[in-house]
């Protein structure tokens, strides 16, 4: 992926696509929810949030490396996972908040039980520490503690990387297989309280940190070999797209999604064979240049991310369930506009707050 002034528009396009994506999929009566990668693909917007997590890492590692050096890349993926894990603490409380305002005023009780209120208003100090060690994370914000985790270890994966790409892959995949037995062992292998494997979902993370760090040469590109990778990648896109509309229709079982299964693996690579040749020809990066509120949001990713919690919960309270046909198609994409104008605008306005404050900060610096 070509990079643009230290960054790459497409990452963040797709990081804005993703974000976006996941708001919708969390409203329960989302219409355009329906249209989305999980309802053609045996994987979902994760695999793609996880995979980006690991490119941008590994970019922004990179970068301040060949600054500044090993010391304050190091650093700054310490303070990354304090920044994640604010993160994280920020997104429960707000979970949990919504979830008991909701119990006070007696709506949505779905979603009141799918925030974790009810166990947490039981037993309040329990709970609270439990949330602390990361041993429970309320609704949206389990995809967090990964992160935190991940964050922690770019340190020591992109050096790994940059020596050799087989030896990352290959220990990756080592611990991927392993991930059940690891989440047993550390008992974090329930799904109430680990929704993601650390030791599984590191593959795409790590898929994410080797194909920033060697990224696939332009002679490959235009090699025979990879037009037929492509034309593969593209059959089983539309194989899977047919196992999953027309064969198994019934919902899988959470753990494969917990443990990332073999076939999200094997699904997510022949879709990212597929979009890598859109992003080599230059589509997406003309996409991305006609949306740049959607890059914004990619850009804003982290704060985007936590107020999602909240668009999502306020959309799907306010969004009547009850009605039927037209009408209720019309009203969900009602919400699921609100939805996706909310979130361009907390990146708007998170982004001018920054560049307002910035400014005001090299003023302060030019007077004293």
């Amino acid at each position: 992926m070509e990079s643009r002034g230290g960054r790459s528009i497409e990452v963040d396009f797709f990081r804005g696509i993703v974000l976006i994506v996941i708001v919708l999929d969390h409203i329960p009566g989302s219409a355009l929810s329906h249209l989305m990668l999980h309802a053609y693909a045996f994987c979902d917007s994760a695999e793609v949030f996880v995979f980006l997590g690991g490119y941008a890492s590994a970019a922004a590692y990179t970068a301040v490396l060949t600054r500044r050096g090993p010391g304050a890349a190091q650093m700054r993926f310490v303070k990354r996972c304090w920044e994640i894990y604010r993160a994280y603490l920020l997104t429960a409380l707000l979970t949990l908040v919504s979830g008991a305002l909701l119990a006070l005023f007696h709506l949505n009780q779905p979603m009141v039980d799918m925030t974790g209120w009810p166990p947490f208003a039981t037993q309040p100090l329990r709970a609270a520490l439990d949330i602390l060690v990361l041993r429970r994370q309320p609704y949206l914000s389990s995809v967090l503690p990964m992160y935190v985790i991940f964050a922690l270890c770019v340190p020591l994966a992109v050096p790994l990387a940059r020596r050799s790409a087989a030896a990352a892959l290959i220990l990756s995949v080592t611990i991927w297989a392993a991930g059940r037995p690891l989440a047993a062992f550390f008992s974090i292998d329930d799904v109430g309280d680990w929704a993601f494997n650390p030791f599984a979902w590191q593959l795409m993370f790590v898929l994410g940190i080797v194909s920033r760090v060697h990224p696939v040469s332009a002679d490959f590109h235009t090699s025979k070999a990879a037009r037929w990778l492509v034309r593969v990648g593209l059959v089983a896109v539309l194989a899977f797209a047919i196992a999953k509309l027309f064969v198994l229709t019934q919902p899988l079982p959470g753990t494969l999604k917990q443990n990332l299964s073999v076939d999200r693996v094997l699904n997510f690579l022949a879709i990212l064979c597929v979009t890598a040749r859109l992003v080599r020809g230059g589509s997406i990066a003309w996409l991305a240049e006609r949306l740049p509120s959607v890059v914004r949001v990619g850009r804003t990713g982290l704060v985007c991310f936590v107020a999602g919690t909240l668009v999502s919960l306020i959309v799907d309270t306010a969004t009547p369930h009850a009605l039927h046909g037209v009408t209720g198609v019309l009203v969900a994409l009602g919400g699921d506009l609100v939805a996706i104008t909310a979130m361009l605008a907390i990146a708007r306005g998170w982004s001018g707050w920054k560049e307002t404050s910035s400014r005001a900060a090299v003023r302060g610096a030019g007077c004293g």
